[in-house]
């Protein structure tokens, strides 16, 4: 084993998936499970098939669908729960059994009301068993975090001598200051004697905020697998995120660590899981959160379009992001009202920079951030230059739709100065109408993103959409307002069109 390589394990279809509400059904799984053995994961952890028929399927439809990760399945070190992960894994190619028991004496009292004698005769027998129907069995003492080191350095060296080519030394409970767990890591490096026969696996969770912390400290004392979510989803807390360790031993090569992580296919795998599991990434949230690129202050602003490396240690594109936001808000300084300008087609050298940032800065102190359609407002393109100058514009809008009624919609564009005509069906209003542009651009473009925001509140008020469209790798946002949602998506859509052609 390449003593610098760590191993990613993931657990976002086991332990992410046992988040109330982030119910996946079978083909979500399969659908998830191709996208992680695409972006490189070394082991996934497909379910724990003792524990539902549905969890069990699951575990038979991902060992037939993907064949290079290994695929793992979750048991408690009884026979029953060993016997049907190893069923439910017979499709799998390459097969890993994670087997395992407490280790704090809080779990062995309270528990398992057993003794710690009794727990590691259990833990032993647990592995021997699971080493009938493979050679890839992983053992977890679980609440490692708040085990005694002595008492856990004996059970981490019986399982191993059972059988165990793997050992998890989980915080189960999100625990451990990142000094101790490290220590916890580095104390079992040194005092089990036959640890270099298994990978040291670390599990953390999130409970205070230090699960990332405690598994790059794992890391740093001898642990060479990391267990780990998508976007850090997991029982209450959460664990620790795959693209925060994966990017943070990336960005600190000096460590002399890596992973076979694709970083590219990041993004848009935390996307797919957000969207099937239910579960919003919070704005702020490391490497994919939407603010994790984006910059509001001025200073920061003007150092960014200065020089990237400024105010970012990572590039947005080697997560999958396309490039980095300029916000514009009150804080926003003429570099970055500057810059977006030109990118929405102005030629400044016909504009007094000076004078439309005092009228920018009047409209951001009324509002919390500036669109592309309150700059072109601000430049006075409410009016005739505006739509003038636009490639494409929206002539006729038609939509019929309602219950039993299939959604219709008409739509007629006039695209520099031709007028073309389309009418498609679509399984909702907005969806009809994008279909009917589709057939009129002809162009592969894809719908990324999709808002809906009320301006104040109110059946009558004016609703404002922004949408991101995605086209020859590029995104590209449009925004739209009236008091009519499908009108306001319409312009929003041909927005975007218009900053692609």
């Amino acid at each position: 084993m390449d003593k610098n390589r760590v191993y990613v394990f993931d657990t976002t279809l086991r332990d992410g998936e046992q988040v109330p509400g982030c119910q996946l059904t079978t083909v979500e799984k399969i659908e998830i499970a191709k996208k992680l053995e695409a972006l490189g994961v070394d082991i996934i952890e497909a379910g724990f098939p003792i524990s539902s028929p549905g969890d069990f399927q699951s575990v038979v439809e991902i060992s037939k669908a993907v064949t290079e990760p290994v695929i793992c399945a979750l048991t408690r070190c009884n026979n029953m729960d060993i016997d049907a992960a190893a069923d439910a894994l017979r499709f799998a190619k390459r097969k890993r059994i994670h087997t395992g028991i407490g280790a704090s004496d809080m779990h062995i009292k309270y528990k398992f009301n057993s003794t710690r004698e009794e727990i590691l005769e259990r833990a032993a027998a647990g592995v021997k068993y699971a080493r009938r129907f493979t050679d890839d069995v992983e053992f977890y003492a679980e609440d490692a975090g708040r085990a005694d080191n002595e008492f856990l350095a004996r059970m981490i060296e019986a399982v191993i001598a059972a059988g165990a080519t793997t050992v998890n030394i989980p915080d189960t409970n999100g625990y451990c200051l990142p000094d101790q767990y490290g220590a916890k890591i580095k104390y079992l490096v040194d005092h089990v004697s036959n640890i270099d026969k298994a990978i040291i696996s670390v599990h953390c969770h999130n409970d205070l905020g230090m699960a990332t912390a405690n598994t790059i400290a794992g890391v740093l004392n001898g642990a060479r697998q990391v267990e780990c979510t998508i976007n850090g989803i997991g029982e209450r807390a959460g664990n620790t995120s795959l693209e925060e360790v994966a990017m943070i031993l990336k960005t600190h090569q000096h460590l002399g660590y890596y992973t076979h992580i694709n970083s590219k296919g990041i993004y848009e795998l935390s996307n797919l899981v957000e969207t099937m599991m239910h579960m919003p990434v919070q704005p702020n949230k490391a490497i994919v959160g939407r603010n994790a690129f984006a910059h509001s202050s001025g200073i920061h602003q003007d150092g960014v379009l200065k020089h990237r490396e400024n105010y970012e240690i990572l590039n947005p594109e080697d997560v999958g992001i396309n490039s980095n936001a300029i916000i514009l808000t009150a804080r926003s300084g003429r570099h970055a009202l500057k810059h977006h300008l030109e990118r929405l087609g102005y030629k400044l050298e016909k504009i007094n920079l000076d004078e439309v940032y005092q009228r920018f800065l009047v409209m951001a102190d009324s509002k919390k951030d500036i669109s592309d359609a309150d700059l072109l407002q601000l430049m006075g393109d409410g009016d005739e230059k505006t739509y003038d100058d636009k490639a494409i514009k929206v002539m006729l809008l038609q939509v019929v739709c309602g219950d039993p009624l299939r959604p219709m919609a008409t739509v007629k564009l006039k695209i520099n100065g031709e007028e073309r005509e389309a009418s498609a069906a679509g399984n909702g209003p907005v969806n009809a109408t994008i279909n009917a542009i589709h057939d009129i651009i002809k162009d592969d473009i894809s719908l990324d993103e999709f808002n809906i925001q009320a301006m104040h509140g109110g059946s009558e008020d004016i609703s404002k959409v922004n949408m991101r469209v995605k086209h020859n790798g590029q995104s590209y946002y449009g925004f739209g307002y009236s008091t009519d949602i499908v009108n306001a998506s319409v312009h929003a859509y041909v927005d975007a069109l218009n900053k692609i052609y």
